[in-house]
């Protein structure tokens, strides 16, 4: 893997040299964007608004706009100039029990690596010290144009850094709950049925999108059509749904 960051990490007085290597990848379909008529490509050019001329990727640099309207061009060496402490420091503010973290600000995932044989004990350190407190470390770090929140927690021995969301960048929905009642029956079926459908491999799970999508292909060519999956029946009867469910997980 290659590192995407190197710094360290700060807690108290204790510096941990380290690297940060993206922890995953995502495989999409490989869609291009093509015109409908003939299948052709399409290509996109970026052109100087001022200028109308087309402007290559080396001569392209980011545009700060001021309150009075002026725009300040920075380049790539001014941003790694940024007066950051988290430039360059994964900067621990605290320790928290990973319960107390919203799921809904988790964004990335990064391995944690040791940087060099001074990094190699207080890494192993840290690691050992969050597995026996119980506890992720709360953190902020500057990554690429961003300073980001973050947490640190154990994971196998390694450490890994989990990028969250500012709190400012969640969206509050209106009141999505429901004020429907359900009985004592209702809920003692529901869990029922959870505990047959209990034990999940995530591991043996696989996405199908791209089989689907070969099947669309192959009949698209043929000129014949796929068969849609049949859509949900809507529940009338909630009770002999749950039942019927209970009996379905019984028989796999």
């Amino acid at each position: 893997m290659r590192a995407i960051w190197s710094g360290y990490i700060s807690f108290g007085l204790v510096t941990v040299p380290v690297q940060l290597f993206a922890a995953t990848e995502e495989h999409g379909a490989g869609f291009h964007q093509v015109h409908a008529a003939d299948g052709s490509r399409i290509k996109h050019r970026r052109f100087c608004a001022s200028e109308d001329v087309e402007v290559p990727q080396s001569e392209i640099a980011r545009g700060w706009e001021r309150p009075d309207g002026r725009t300040v061009v920075l380049l790539d060496e001014d941003l790694a100039a940024l007066p950051l402490p988290t430039r360059k420091t994964v900067e621990v503010l605290g320790f928290v029990d990973a319960a107390d973290v919203d799921p809904v600000l988790y964004a990335k995932p990064y391995w944690v690596g040791a940087l060099g044989e001074q990094g190699q004990r207080p890494y192993a350190l840290l690691v050992e010290a969050l597995a026996r407190h119980g506890t992720v470390a709360v953190a902020k770090v500057t990554l690429r144009t961003r300073e980001r929140l973050a947490v640190l927690r154990p994971r196998h021995g390694m450490l890994v850094l989990h990028t969250l969301l500012w709190p400012e960048e969640i969206r509050e929905p209106d009141d999505l709950s429901s004020a429907a009642p359900v009985t004592e029956r209702e809920l003692e079926l529901a869990e029922l049925l959870m505990d047959s459908l209990a034990g999940v491999e995530i591991a043996d799970l696989h996405d199908e999108y791209a089989a689907a999508l070969e099947q669309l292909v192959v009949a698209k060519m043929a000129g014949t059509e796929v068969e849609e999956p049949a859509e949900p029946v809507e529940v009338v009867d909630l009770m002999a749904a749950l039942e019927a469910s209970i009996r379905d997980a019984g028989n796999r």
